[in-house]
């Protein structure tokens, strides 16, 4: 809703704005639905010149509680930050599902968009079909649930 109101208020030129979500799992009735998520519920992420006026203006749109920041300027999210989430998330803004094996409690991802970045992997649940991973936003460390589907789990026994 915030986003709308942004994009009609100040256009896609004076600033973009950003909700990324995730595709989750979820049981129902004993079949799994894939449903769309917000990422970070109840942020925007925005992307404009450090400006005052823009900052109070921001401030008075109707649903937007607070904009994060000191009195007079916004909170910064990196652009190391920032392109993490954007890989994940790509032009869709929606982080799709990972297919994952486990070979000797090791992760390898097959593909999706945890490829390549197995690090930010601390946690998988292969019975609800999800992985923990954890950002860093605005340098505070922050643990999320995506999707993922558990292809195959290996053990070499030695």
């Amino acid at each position: 809703m915030v986003q709308k109101k942004l994009n009609f208020l100040f256009g896609k030129y004076a600033l973009s704005s950003y909700v990324p979500k995730r595709l989750l799992p979820e049981r129902r009735l004993g079949t799994i639905e894939y449903v769309s998520k917000i990422m970070f519920p109840g942020y925007v992420f925005i992307k404009a010149y450090q400006d005052k006026t823009l900052f109070n203006r921001l401030k008075d749109i109707p649903g937007c509680y607070r904009v994060l920041g000191n009195d007079s300027y916004f909170s910064r999210v990196t652009p190391e930050e920032m392109f993490l989430i954007t890989k994940l998330a790509g032009d869709k803004e929606v982080i799709d599902i990972s297919r994952i094996y486990i070979i000797n409690s090791k992760v390898v991802v097959e593909s999706g968009p945890l490829q390549g970045l197995e690090g930010i992997i601390k946690k998988i649940d292969p019975r609800k079909k999800r992985a923990k991973i954890l950002l860093n936003i605005a340098e505070k460390p922050k643990t999320i649930d995506v999707g993922i589907e558990v292809i195959s789990k290996v053990v070499n026994s030695v």
